[in-house]
């Protein structure tokens, strides 16, 4: 879908500060708050934005670590373990990679026996995994929370 560059320059805006109002970034641009208002509305209704959310500093809500792990499934059990993982509260984000019917999730959790009870009771405990790969966060260098156009 083609966007020109004040659409371009709105969804740079927004990324940076979901809560801009209209008239600022209409300052920003030179348009008024109406055609700001009508543009941002048709990038929704053609699926160019899909929402609006928080990001939360997981740190300062109890979360401090930070795992990512890499879960091989049986092909035939691939959907029903990503859609029972995907529905657990401790995990940020689950995604279907390439590779033999592999998952790639980050989880995150209060503590390492939170860590480890996640890893036995929910992840060794589902039927149709064949192997585990996990990687504990150390540092974050760099955090997307949106496409930058």
């Amino acid at each position: 879908m083609k966007i020109d560059q004040v659409d371009k320059t709105i969804l740079e805006l927004l990324s940076d500060n979901g809560r801009m109002s209209y008239v600022d970034i209409g300052k920003e641009l030179g348009i008024s708050r109406v055609a700001v208002r009508e543009r941002v509305n048709q990038m929704i209704q053609k699926g160019i934005i899909e929402k609006f959310s928080v990001v939360i500093n997981s740190d300062s809500v109890g979360k401090s670590v930070s795992a990512f792990f890499e879960v091989d499934c049986e092909p035939a059990h691939l959907v029903k373990v990503a859609e029972t993982l995907a529905n657990n509260p401790q995990v940020a984000s689950c995604y279907q990679m390439t590779g033999p019917s592999t998952l790639h999730m980050h989880v995150l959790v209060n503590d390492f026996p939170s860590l480890e009870s996640f890893i036995n009771k929910e992840l060794y405990g589902l039927e149709g995994i064949t192997r585990v790969e996990s990687h504990i966060l150390l540092r974050r260098f760099k955090s997307r929370t949106g496409l930058k156009l």
